[in-house]
């Protein structure tokens, strides 16, 4: 099978890789460069497990083609802590419980920080709203909206 080679910016480094040009997004990701924090939770963008960032929009990676994001910008959960410090978002799953398996939990941190950046104080209404394209099998959500909104009111006081 013919493959494609792809430049790309991932976690704010230049990035090359090769894939074939059916192969998800998610999967070079995970297999060829090494990323696991996306999971495949369902492969058909239902369950929002595999969420990143695309150019600033948040994508299933399971239903982008690697090949389709040459000379594109992508985020994904490894690129959200620093070699120092956790996000405040992670450090306020931690604090408030709000993980168990940890199948959604990096689309979900994905996600809520796409929406701390474009708002910084969303109700628990448009919080729900935002997430819900991430599903939670284990937690319920009422933990994941407390730690976002914790993180959120830390983030705007620092």
């Amino acid at each position: 099978m013919k493959t494609i080679q792809v430049a790309t910016t991932i976690n704010g480094d230049a990035t090359e890789f090769v894939c074939a040009p059916d192969e998800s997004l998610l999967d070079v990701l995970r297999n060829r460069l090494g990323l696991t924090g996306a999971k495949e939770g369902c492969g058909t963008g239902d369950c929002g497990a595999c969420t990143v960032t695309l150019d600033g929009r948040m994508v299933c990676s399971c239903l982008v083609l690697g090949a389709e994001v040459e000379g594109s910008t992508i985020t994904t959960i490894e690129g959200m802590s620093t070699a120092d410090a956790l996000h405040p978002l992670q450090q306020a799953f931690i604090d408030h419980a709000a993980l168990q398996c940890g199948i959604c939990t990096p689309g979900i941190l994905v996600a809520a920080k796409a929406l701390l950046d474009r708002n910084p104080d969303p109700t628990d209404t448009e919080l729900r709203y935002w997430l819900a394209g991430n599903l939670c099998r284990c937690t319920g959500y009422d933990k994941i909206i407390a730690a976002v909104q914790d993180a959120a009111q830390k983030m705007r006081t620092a």
